[in-house]
């Protein structure tokens, strides 16, 4: 494996382990913050491996699609696209979201499976 491939699946890997920690801890917005964030690094290092490049984008959607992982992960993806925005911008969907646990296990469990099928195939 190419090292920046590496230093992106490993990042994403910590960034899991973060949203893990967080969920224990009782850190919910920080769960499902840290959940996007190791998909997204999960999907940019299959999409360095792939083309050589990573886009600059946050959009778990558009990157799911355009490497054309299974449609159940791009699901994931979509469920786990507006949390980048709803964590960072607290009133950026219309009002203040409070995650709760069961936001957190969802968005653990999302995250986990993207990154167990990208990991067969970096």
């Amino acid at each position: 494996m190419k090292e920046e491939v590496k230093n992106w699946w490993e990042r994403a890997k910590k960034d899991l382990n973060t949203a893990k920690n967080s969920l224990n801890s009782g850190d919910y917005y920080a769960t499902s913050l840290f959940s996007q964030q190791s998909a997204e690094k999960a999907l940019k290092a299959l999409q360095l491996k792939k083309e050589n490049k990573i886009i600059k984008t946050h959009d778990l959607l558009f990157l799911a699609k355009k490497l054309e992982i299974p449609e159940n992960l791009i699901e994931n993806c979509r469920k786990l696209k507006p949390v980048y925005i709803e964590t960072r911008y607290p009133d950026a969907s219309g009002g203040f979201k409070d995650f709760s646990k069961v936001d957190g296990e969802e968005d653990v469990k999302l995250a986990k499976e993207v990154l167990i099928w990208i990991e067969k195939n970096l």
